[in-house]
């Protein structure tokens, strides 16, 4: 008989949440018992897994025993309060938020990347998933930078509302009604309107000038990619889009790179999508992104401001690749390997 573990969704009710039982089912990951936890105000809701209904329970520090893996969507400060009670009731944490990203205990995991990582959850009992806009980034620098090694990466982000939350998915919807019905449009969740505006604003700014969320790509990609002299340059720019993150990478490497050798490489890396025929106006959609798993490349060009330079766009599924199927991708690597 095949082995089976038991698996907890933390914060299950949230976009999120929903989406990592989506793909734990689509992926068919061998699951014993599925438990859903979240919030009082979700205690006694059901969630449907397969063919079952699952009661959701309360969220609390004894909701782990017997539980092989834990995957958490809850946000930092319940990750923070409850993850070291899942890891101490024996759970392997696979945590989405912010709060374990940094620790130098605690492995970073993107694995098309470094799945080697994984085996550092020892530590802690905890594994952290990366920034949605990092994922995709490291998915496409890692064969260039195994083959080049890459010394400087400067990126713009385009980010969809969703990376805000059901609120903010609400908020451009009744921006654009608004504006249809030539109502002025009500900005609650971003500080302007985000309906036909761009914001180059993505959580709090720092002292340094630049935001949190701009910061996360730069600690993280060199934490990820084991290489702490990367130069990283962030600009995160929310976008009135729904799912899927967009972002023009400019990359400078230690050596030579052909735009059809940077072509070969993501052709053969793994979770990449190359999408770059510009005679036929294809290059990645946001829209060609959404739900699917996938990394889409393109406009791939050697950059003729610098040598050793390359440009490319890169598109992927904020949601999806760059949340919930990254994490249960995680849990199985620790099913596969070390549990």
């Amino acid at each position: 008989m095949a082995k089976t573990f038991n698996v907890a969704v933390a914060g299950a009710t949230g976009a999120v949440g929903q989406t990592m039982i989506r793909v734990l089912e689509e992926r068919d990951f061998p699951v014993g018992e599925i438990r859903f936890l979240a919030s009082e105000r979700s205690e006694g809701k059901e969630l449907s897994f397969k063919t079952e209904k699952v009661r959701v329970r309360k969220l609390d520090h004894d909701s782990f025993d017997g539980i092989d893996i834990a995957i958490f969507s809850a946000g930092g400060d319940r990750s923070l309060t409850f993850a070291p009670s899942a890891a101490r009731a024996g759970a392997v944490v696979v945590d989405n938020s912010n709060a374990w990203r940094m620790d130098p205990e605690v492995p970073l995991v993107v694995p098309e990347v470094n799945p080697h990582a994984v085996s550092g959850y020892k530590a802690k009992g905890i594994i952290a998933n990366p920034n949605c806009s990092t994922i995709q980034m490291v998915v496409a620098l890692k064969p260039l930078y195994d083959y080049a090694r890459i010394k400087r990466v400067v990126v713009s982000t385009y980010q969809a509302v969703s990376g805000s939350g059901k609120k903010a998915i609400d908020e451009l919807k009744d921006q654009v009604k608004a504006w249809a019905e030539d109502r002025i449009p009500e900005a609650r969740v971003y500080p302007h309107q985000i309906a036909f505006n761009c914001l180059p604003h993505i959580d709090v700014f720092l002292d340094n000038g630049y935001t949190r969320e701009e910061m996360k790509m730069v600690n993280e990609t060199r934490k990820i990619l084991e290489d702490p002299e990367i130069r990283v340059s962030a600009t995160a720019v929310r976008v009135p889009v729904f799912y899927s993150h967009s972002e023009a990478v400019n990359v400078e490497f230690e050596k030579e790179i052909s735009a059809s050798k940077a072509r070969e490489l993501f052709s053969n890396a793994p979770g990449i999508k190359v999408v770059d025929d510009l005679p036929r106006n294809v290059y990645p959609l946001a829209l060609d992104a959404e739900g699917q798993d996938l990394t889409l490349v393109g406009r791939i060009r050697e950059d003729i401001s610098q040598a050793n330079g390359l440009d490319f766009w890169v598109v992927a599924d904020n949601i999806r690749k760059g949340a919930a199927t990254n994490a249960v991708q995680i849990a199985e690597l620790l099913a596969e390997k070390y549990l």
